[in-house]
């Protein structure tokens, strides 16, 4: 009797071309082949409900620098779930993607304060992506996916 596979949830805003291949990337990544026993779920943050966090066993959020914050829906997503999840998701490893066109400061802040209230666990420090979008950020993205995959996978979170 096999294992039920460990659930990789991504909660990332896309709203342009750019971004949305930014979190196609990350998906990927974490869908690589060569990663078996974790399932792979994405969804856009205002779509994304306690339960989804509540079911995963890790957690990808994915954001764009909007005056300085978080994107409003990744906001409304933590509204939305803190609550509910933060008894139960203590530990809960993460990692996070910020596309900035500044330095992503602010963004990187706020996640911070939200996810050490909720007591998550960060894997790696957020990656920023920031100044005019280059295609070294799709790549850097799917590194993102792939190792928090294999990280779920192994164990080590």
């Amino acid at each position: 009797m096999s294992a039920e596979p460990r659930l990789l949830l991504i909660v990332a805003h896309a709203p342009s071309a750019n971004t949305r291949r930014l979190r196609e990337a990350v998906v990927r990544g974490a869908s690589s082949p060569e990663i078996s026993g974790v399932g792979v779920k994405m969804l856009p943050p205002l779509e994304a409900t306690p339960e989804d966090v509540l079911a995963a066993q890790a957690i990808i959020l994915g954001t764009t620098e909007n005056l300085g914050y978080m994107s409003g829906a990744l906001k409304d997503f933590f509204d939305r779930c803190y609550y509910p999840v933060l008894e139960l998701k203590q530990g809960l490893p993460y990692a996070a993607f910020i596309r900035a066109k500044l330095d992503g400061t602010g963004t990187r802040r706020a996640i911070e304060s939200i996810t050490t209230g909720l007591r998550w666990r960060a894997v790696q420090p957020p990656l920023v992506l920031h100044g005019d979008f280059r295609e070294e950020f799709v790549a850097q993205c799917e590194e993102l996916g792939s190792a928090m995959a294999a990280g779920l996978e192994s164990g080590i979170f």
